[in-house]
């Protein structure tokens, strides 16, 4: 007698296959039972209310805001350019000769400002009391006008 060429592995796929085209007749079904064919234009309308929020209801119109058209904001402002005038001090803290760059510690914020040798008046080195003004470079705040301290 021969056994059977179907296997367990067959049947069970065989089985997935028809439990799929099953649940899609089902699917399509329900499709069609649901089908919003030949609705009005009324009840596919959306509306917006006055915190923003959509809703199949029209907004009351005792609620409507006037909005000025010069108040209407697009974009983000540009920032006006910070410029300080005002001269600080402090002291070099690193400064490179051969590459013509350095840092200076502001003795009021405590913070670095990187320094260019073109910003010099007079050369200076590491330890060294200045004066600087500050402006903003490409890569953040820069120092110009450095000049040494009377000592």
């Amino acid at each position: 007698m021969g056994r059977s060429t179907e296997t367990f592995s067959k049947k069970e796929r065989e089985k997935k296959k028809a439990k799929k085209q099953l649940d899609k007749k089902e699917k399509a079904e329900d499709r069609k039972n649901s089908a919003t064919k030949g609705k009005g234009l009324e009840d596919m309308m959306a509306y917006v209310d006055e915190n923003g929020n959509i809703t199949s209801t029209p907004p009351d119109p005792t609620k409507k805001k006037k909005i000025s058209v010069d108040d209407i904001q697009i974009g983000v402002p540009k920032q006006e350019d910070i410029v300080e005038e005002i001269e600080r001090n402090g002291s070099v803290t690193f400064f490179n000769d051969s590459k013509g760059y350095g840092f200076i510690r502001d003795l009021q914020s405590q913070e670095s400002v990187f320094v260019h040798v073109n910003a010099l008046s007079e050369p200076v080195k590491e330890g060294d009391k200045v004066t600087f003004e500050i402006e903003r470079g490409p890569k953040g705040l820069t120092a110009v006008k450095v000049k040494k301290k009377a000592k």
